[in-house]
């Protein structure tokens, strides 16, 4: 009896937060991540406020799950195309275009969402770092096929190598950056992605 209501619990549980996501998801839209409070929330959704700290311990717990959800659907994205590919070269070209034309899409789409992101930049919130830590592994998987199929030269130490090429990509990854560079969105991917693929040639 006790466990059956456990494990009924947990997807009850488990629903009742993604009612809340979505929920904050539309108010945040509407009226901005920054002017939002969870009292807002509370009133939006039907709930109290202590039920809805039962399931995130802030407003920044909330906009990290949102958060999430947004960089995932992004890495997802990135990684199809990356997949798509045979060649380390042509791999890293289209990581390049993707990354850019995945985030602009998603930053342009909704502008007050937007303020998620930037606050999630500003203050380096866990998503965003587990997000460059997984962009930057895949990137070091391209350069380590690359270097093993004979496209990349293997004298710079690969760490080196890889955090470089991450922050040639980094202005376009990060919102607080992407912002400034939205002029260059367009020819940016094929001019870094050549630079980057002259300077690892063997």
């Amino acid at each position: 009896m006790m466990s059956s209501e456990i494990s009924s619990r947990g997807p009850a549980d488990h629903d009742v937060r993604d009612q809340i996501v979505i929920a904050a998801t539309e108010h945040f839209s509407r009226y901005g991540y920054g002017k939002t409070t969870v009292s807002d929330l509370a009133k939006a959704i039907g709930f109290s406020k202590a039920y809805i700290y039962k399931f995130f311990e802030s407003k920044q717990a909330i906009g990290e799950m949102i958060c999430s959800r947004c960089v995932q659907g992004i890495e997802a994205e990135i990684r199809a195309a990356v997949n798509e590919a045979d060649q380390p070269p042509e791999k890293l070209r289209r990581l390049f275009k993707t990354s850019v034309t995945a985030s602009i899409r998603l930053f342009s789409d909704d502008r007050k969402l937007y303020e998620i992101a930037v606050s999630a930049a500003t203050e380096q919130w866990q998503s965003t770092r587990d997000y460059e830590a997984r962009i930057q592994a895949l990137l070091k998987d391209i350069v380590l096929e690359g270097r093993q199929s004979g496209d990349f030269e293997r004298k710079t130490p690969i760490d080196e190598t890889v955090t470089a090429i991450y922050l040639v990509l980094r202005p376009y990854l990060n919102p607080l950056l992407l912002q400034h560079n939205f002029d260059h969105t367009d020819a940016a991917p094929a001019h870094l992605s050549s630079l980057v693929l002259r300077s690892l040639s063997p």
